[in-house]
């Protein structure tokens, strides 16, 4: 028998069609063979009765007969073709969905099915190793196929009903098992998504935690300009590749009900990349508490930073992030829709809660220029809200924007405020030597030109807020001329009807200084010092306000005519004090009685004036006049005044003086030296230089 089973060949044909891939088939006996067998086994049952040794090969013949058939068993069925049974079986399921059966047939194939899906998850998932998902297309095809099949055969399986309890049980095992393989596979999913988005952002970038891959730590600048650092590019820099990858884990992942997990895992990655660009230019999270205990130092270099982050999210980056949204959940747009504006609101109100701390922090006038810069960021970075983003989300970050914008629009006001009485208030009685130019009125007009730059917006934040009134600024005109508005503005030296509140703010300013500076100016015992004083702040004044175009159409003509008309009233004024003492001594009234010059007097004369001109020229040289041109104003009308008269009283008496000792110990001064002496005066020399 061994010997017929090694000739007949046909586990060798067996094995070598196995080898082939092809399917086995029994093998049949030879014909030949079979038709002796049977006309022999035939002519014994007729002849004679079955003997012993016939009773003994009978079986043995039919084990010869029946063993190949038992080792020709069929391959296991692949996932494909098993996957065709499924597609049937659904399709059945599907068109009598809405019927409810009396029995629901449950193949068997399911199990197999469902088995080699297992098998297919656990080669993806094997080992831990990440990034396995698209190396090979056609594998990944098919899981892709069979998920979704599995997925579709739990919908139609848990929607379906049987009244038979035995089914109803196979049903729910089913469901079980169905349910579980979904959560291994889920699961796999859910990592690989999240490594893709963690790990293919931006190939080839350094590291933004600032480690090399061998986690060493690199150095980086920290005093890097936050304005030559970008953000992500329009497209957040995933190559297609990779954006195709997360698409296809998306679709599955929605087909599997677990889109929701996908959206986190999304939304999570994307929040922690916006963290990351705002760490790589220096801009730290903070909540309000800290933003309130920071020094204004530190906060003002943090406060770029955010204005280059607020523009380029309103610009650049929320526009990247949605068409990354809409690219990786292509197959579902409202979850695309919802996770994009989850996004954007977190990202803006994280940045709306930085400024809105800044609007809270002490009020200062150094603080003005930053908050003016943020309330621009935010106007300008409404409107782009409506355009960019859905409805509801674009409505909501407008409202919080606006009310973020109002409370910087408030802190300006307020700042302007304070300046105003501190201005009002100032009561500094510390004479400044010289009369030269106070620190009051140098900071206050380096200070406002440079505010007046921002005019427009200013303009802008005035008339929006003009119902902000201070009960410490009860004086404060309301604007289109409400009240006495225009006598306040004539009072100021204005005369501009309907100005702007800004304007108003402006001019008020500038008439508390001037009130503050004429209180300074009286504390001079020396009439002719406080008018110096007065023509040396004034001058300041005027020549700031003609350096800013901005100040000077605030102020206009109208305002700096009348300024310059006060300079010269002022400079009479100290003319009048110091010179005309000088005048009196060279005037011949008095000299002469009955037409002869009498001598004394004439001595006395020439005393007084070498006594007060000398007096003057030791303390004005004291004084200092800084502007150049208010100097040499300054020098030349006195020269033009006492020169003169001196030369034609000298001319006149001096003759009438004895030669010799007498004319030198009265004459002290030709004509020539007083001029030189009188270009000495306001140059602040601490003691007067005399002729040797």
């Amino acid at each position: 028998m061994e010997k017929n089973l090694a000739e007949s060949g046909s586990f060798a044909r067996i094995d070598e069609k196995k080898k082939e891939g092809e399917t086995p088939r029994a093998p049949l006996p030879d014909s030949g063979e079979t038709d002796a067998k049977e006309v022999e086994a035939k002519t014994d049952d007729e002849a004679k009765p079955p003997a012993a040794d016939a009773e003994i090969s009978e079986p043995v013949e039919k084990e010869e007969e029946d063993a190949p058939i038992e080792v020709a068993e069929s391959p296991p069925p692949s996932l494909e073709k098993v996957s065709e049974d499924i597609d049937q079986y659904l399709e059945t399921l599907t068109k009598n969905a809405d019927v409810e059966e009396a029995s629901l047939e449950i193949p068997d194939f399911i199990d197999k099915f469902l088995e080699l899906v297992e098998e297919k998850i656990a080669v993806y998932d094997s080992g831990g190793v990440k990034g396995k998902w698209g190396e090979v297309a056609e594998e990944d095809s098919s899981l892709f196929g069979a998920l979704h099949q599995v997925s579709k055969l739990m919908k139609l399986l848990s929607q379906s009903q049987s009244s038979s309890e035995e089914i109803s049980k196979r049903k729910d095992a089913l469901v079980n098992h169905i349910g579980t393989l979904q959560h291994r596979a889920m699961s796999y999913f859910e990592e690989e998504f999240r490594f893709l988005m963690e790990e293919s952002r931006n190939p080839g970038e350094s590291n933004p935690c600032g480690h090399d891959p061998k986690g060493k730590q690199v150095e980086q600048d920290q005093s890097s300009d936050p304005e030559s650092i970008e953000l992500e590019p329009e497209f957040p820099s995933y190559p297609d590749e990779t954006i195709a990858k997360l698409k296809q884990i998306a679709k599955v992942m929605k087909s599997g009900g677990y889109q929701y997990e996908s959206g986190q895992i999304y939304l999570v990655c994307r929040r922690c990349t916006f963290e990351e660009n705002l760490n790589k230019i220096g801009f730290e999270k903070m909540s309000i508490d800290e933003i309130l205990k920071i020094q204004w130092k530190i906060l003002e270099r943090d406060i770029p930073a955010w204005i280059k982050t607020f523009k380029d999210s309103a610009t650049v980056y929320l526009s990247g992030e949605r068409k990354l949204a809409e690219s990786v959940f292509e197959e579902d747009p409202s979850l695309a829709v919802s996770l994009y504006s989850d996004l954007s609101r977190c990202i803006v109100l994280q940045l709306l809660n930085f400024a809105e701390g800044v609007a809270m922090t002490k009020r200062a006038a150094e603080k003005l220029f930053k908050t003016i810069d943020m309330y621009e960021t935010l106007r300008d970075a409404v409107p782009i809200f409506e355009e960019l983003l859905p409805e509801a989300v674009a409505n909501e970050l407008k409202t919080e924007a606006t009310l973020t914008k109002c409370r910087l629009g408030e802190n300006v006001i307020s700042t302007f405020g304070d300046l105003e009485i501190a201005i009002k208030t100032d009561a500094e009685k510390t004479l400044v030597p010289g009369g030269a130019v106070h620190p009051l009125t140098r900071y206050f007009m380096n200070y406002l030109p440079f505010a007046c730059e921002y005019k427009d917006t200013l303009e802008q934040v005035f008339k929006e807020h003009s119902k902000i009134e201070r009960a410490d600024s009860t004086s404060r005109p309301r604007y289109e001329g409400e009240g006495n508005s225009q006598q306040n503005v004539n009072a100021n030296n204005s005369g501009t009807e309907n100005e702007s509140p800004f304007a108003a703010q402006v001019t008020r300013l500038m008439s508390h200084l001037d009130t503050n500076l004429e209180g300074k100016a009286k504390l001079y015992r020396d009439v002719a010092l406080s008018c110096i004083f007065m023509m040396n702040n004034g001058r300041y004044i005027l020549q700031k306000i003609k350096g800013s175009k901005e100040m000077y159409s605030l102020m206009g003509e109208t305002w700096c005519r009348k300024r310059s008309s006060y300079l010269r009233t002022y400079h009479k004024n100290y003319q009048r004090e110091t010179w005309s003492k000088i005048l009196n001594c060279l005037s011949p009234e008095g000299l002469s009685v009955h037409g002869k010059v009498q001598k004394p007097v004439l001595k006395e004369r020439f005393k007084s004036f070498n006594a007060i001109f000398d007096e003057i020229h030791k303390t004005q040289s004291t004084w200092i006049v800084n502007d150049e041109q208010l100097q040499s104003e300054l020098r030349v009308s006195i020269t033009a005044v006492v020169i003169p008269a001196y030369r034609a009283f000298l001319g006149r008496f001096s003759q009438i003086l004895d030669p010799g000792r007498q004319t030198e110990k009265y004459i002290k001064y030709q004509a020539d030296d007083i001029e030189t002496l009188i270009d000495e005066l306001f140059d602040g020399n601490n003691a007067a230089r005399r002729r040797p």
